[in-house]
């Protein structure tokens, strides 16, 4: 498979980047924020959900580089910081547009009923997997899935 390589810079590009990281796992230490470059940036092992409807009973996970520019400030809640090596689970990336301007906070939707808003000038975001693919037999599932 070749590596994904997205870029999101308005809510639709930025569902298809969701779509792509949903069940994404990260260590809170794969975070970092850099408030000078107005960047956060997160590494994940992205779940392969695109080659997920094959008729294989194995699965893959990338490696996978997240980042999202104009950042102007990042809060979180029930995440904690100090804990670096707690794994957390990404299931959605939502925009929330304030007013009428291209700014707005986009959140990060993770299990647990964790969350992580940046506060964004804009979007801008850019996906891209890093290093190689491995299998796993697991795939992951949701209450609402059928099937």
């Amino acid at each position: 498979m070749t590596n994904l390589k997205l870029l999101a810079l308005d809510t639709e590009d930025l569902g298809i980047v969701s779509a792509h990281m949903q069940d994404s796992v990260f260590k809170v230490g794969d975070m970092s924020y850099a408030p000078k470059l107005r960047q956060f940036s997160l590494t994940a092992n992205r779940f392969v959900w695109e080659l997920s409807d094959r008729k294989s009973k194995t699965f893959e996970r990338h490696r996978a580089a997240l980042v999202f520019k104009r950042v102007l400030a990042v809060r979180s809640s029930g995440v904690d910081r100090r804990r670096r090596d707690e794994v957390l689970s990404l299931l959605a990336i939502r925009f929330d547009q304030k007013g009428d301007g291209p700014d707005g906070t986009i959140e990060l939707t993770l299990a647990g009923k964790a969350t992580i808003a940046l506060d964004v000038e804009c979007i801008e975001v850019q996906l891209a997997d890093i290093g190689g693919a491995w299998e796993t037999a697991n795939k992951p599932s949701h209450p609402d899935d059928a099937g």
